[in-house]
């Protein structure tokens, strides 16, 4: 749903009412309210809205208010289609026009604008097909000349693969060196941007040979990977203290409310999964690009003081700073 109000916020700019119970809440301007659809009472005209910071707005209908429905990421409002009460369903997207009460509790609404939370949905699915159809890794090689981007990953059986992704027709976005890479905060990019050693994810279409990808959409950042042992851990601070293996030097990682924490299991014989093992285990160091965003948290684990004695090696991307 975030997508959806990010898109709707850069339509109307209007100053905020400065004594209100609800002043503070960006959502609600003194013409619109932009939120999630909670409750829908059709008989009594009335639709509830809910903000990101959990303000409740009740948007009051009457035969005079007109509905358009806006496809979810579109800002063109000319692509916005004519619906109805009874089409808007709870969870969608939602912008009410009109002006908003003094209290900031109700908006006689003039006009519905609403991001169904479905095409959201498919839209979503979607886009996760085309990125799992493309390619991802670390940039190996670059020429500038003919726009191309030379990307190199591994493999589960531990071989290395590279795909030369054309950008000449990207859409090329960047993280921010000091975040999470997070899709929602790459920010557009050029590709003299691109560094050796960037981790990349590229959507578009392979050759045959999957030798080839030309790119449609391209998100990259510089990353720290890094592995070693556990030296201290400090819960209050949220960091681990470790020895890195590559430098022998002491390292401080610094946990964020985004961060994913994975245990992984450790097997004799460095097997599959274990530090230095040609399998795909959490933090390898072929950064394919995953994120926290992509990566699902269930199973996660707290890092633990006896993790020194039972998992002594922990492994970590972070932005580079």
């Amino acid at each position: 749903m975030g997508l959806a109000f990010v898109l709707m916020t850069g339509l109307f700019q209007v100053p905020a009412y400065s004594n209100s119970p609800q002043q503070d809440d960006p959502s609600i301007k003194a013409t619109t309210v932009f939120g999630n659809v909670s409750e829908i009472n059709a008989s009594a005209g009335q639709i509830t809205i809910k903000t990101a910071a959990g303000s409740v707005v009740v948007a009051n209908v009457n035969e005079k208010t007109t509905y358009q429905r806006m496809p979810p990421g579109e800002t063109d409002r000319s692509k916005a289609v004519e619906t109805s009460l009874t089409e808007i369903a709870v969870g969608d997207g939602v912008v009410a026009r009109g002006f908003v009460a003094a209290d900031r509790k109700s908006v006689p609404a003039q006009q519905i604008i609403v991001v169904s939370q479905s095409d959201i949905a498919k839209r979503n699915a979607a886009q996760r097909q085309a990125w799992a159809r493309g390619t991802k890794g670390i940039v190996s090689a670059i020429n500038a000349e003919a726009k191309e981007i030379t990307v190199t990953s591994r493999s589960l059986a531990g071989a290395s693969q590279a795909v030369t992704v054309g950008v000449d027709k990207a859409k090329l976005r960047r993280y921010p060196p000091d975040s999470i890479p997070k899709y929602e905060t790459a920010k557009s990019a050029k590709f003299e941007e691109i560094k050796l050693g960037d981790q990349l994810n590229a959507r578009g279409e392979k050759n045959a040979e999957g030798t080839h990808l030309s790119a449609e959409e391209v998100v990259f950042g510089t990353f720290k990977i890094a592995g070693g042992t556990v030296t201290a851990i400090d819960p209050a601070a949220k960091t681990i203290s470790i020895n890195e293996l590559q430098t022998k030097k002491p390292l401080t990682i610094t946990l964020q409310p985004e961060t994913v924490v994975r245990r992984f299991q450790m097997m004799m014989g460095g097997g599959a999964g274990a530090p230095g093992a040609g399998g795909q285990g959490p933090g390898a160091g072929n950064g394919q690009g995953q994120t926290a965003a992509n990566r699902p948290a269930s199973g996660a684990a707290p890092v633990q003081a006896a993790d020194k004695v039972r998992a002594p090696v922990v492994h970590v991307r972070a932005a580079a700073e």
